[in-house]
């Protein structure tokens, strides 16, 4: 009887220690597991920052390209300023030519008469 209850007491313990590995085994699963979803959340906190990154050298970008543009709009509105004031001094030198053309019809007036008829 009393081979049978050590047998049972043995039995029990073995249980014991099989339902404790277990455990363990969950426990270390869950380690796992939880070592994982870390990993993870770091690798989509670092895709995150790449991404800030990549939207900060897209501005950049803009923002060079839009200086650009500034500045080749001051280039042409540069132009424009240069065509407009050879267009004054051409107007002004056309005025003066036709002040000396009214000058020396003045001077020959009589003369001036017989050509244009």
């Amino acid at each position: 009887m009393k081979n049978l209850k050590t047998k049972e007491v043995t039995w029990m313990e073995e249980r014991e220690r099989e339902r404790e590995r277990e455990r363990e085994r969950e426990r270390e699963r869950e380690r796992e597991r939880e070592r994982e979803r870390g990993e993870r959340e770091r690798e989509r906190e670092r895709e995150r920052e790449r991404e800030r990154e990549r939207d900060r050298d897209r501005e950049r970008i803009r923002k060079r390209e839009r200086e650009r543009e500034r500045e080749r709009e001051r280039e042409r509105e540069r132009e424009r300023e240069k065509e407009r004031v050879r267009e004054r001094e051409g107007d002004r030198e056309r005025e003066r030519e036709k002040e000396r053309e009214r000058g020396r019809g003045r001077e020959g007036e009589g003369e001036g008469e017989g050509e244009r008829e």
